[in-house]
Order: structure tokens, then sequence, then C-alpha cells
């Protein structure tokens, strides 16, 4: 019975391990947001400032929770905004 449960506990610490590493090397192979890389929305910018700067998105989702998060689509990653206030982008992989 303790042998059981010692192996369970290595394999959910093992499995934590590799995810972690997993995320980090997703993270290290983001384009830089620079113009050597994917230019794109930067955190706190206005929803109109990105339609100024990026052009009207291809889709528009709906306002999902509270506070509302609205998410558009634009050519290669998403912007994900709080409001009317960029929270984030995603590159598309």
């Amino acid at each position: 019975m303790l042998t059981a449960a010692a192996m369970l506990a290595t394999l959910s610490i093992s499995s934590s391990a590799i995810s972690e590493v997993l995320l980090i090397d997703v993270i290290a192979e983001t384009p830089p947001n620079s113009p050597a890389g994917l230019l794109r929305p930067a955190h706190g910018m206005s929803m109109d400032n990105v339609k100024q700067h990026f052009g009207e998105p291809t889709e528009v989702y709906s306002p999902v929770g509270e506070p509302p998060i609205t998410r558009w689509g634009y050519q290669g990653y998403s912007v994900y905004f709080e409001h009317d206030r960029v929270i984030t982008t995603v590159v598309h992989q």
C-alpha cells in the first residue's frame, strides 16, 4: 500500500514538472512584440487605440463574464480586453 502511494506521489510531481517546462518552452517560442517579431497591441491600450494602430479585427467575440472579457481576432494573434482595455494578446500557433 505504501509503495502504491509513493508511486502515485512521484507521478504527480513529475507530471507537473513536465508541464512547467512545456509552458516555458511555449513562452520562449512566442515572437517578441517588436517590428522584428510580431507587432501586437500592448497591455492597457484602449479598444479605440487598437483599432487605430492595428485596424479592424477579423473577428469580434461577444463579451463573457463579469468583468466583461472581449476577444478580438487578428491575423496571427488574438487580443483580450477587460472592459475597453487590453489585458493580454495571444499569438496563434
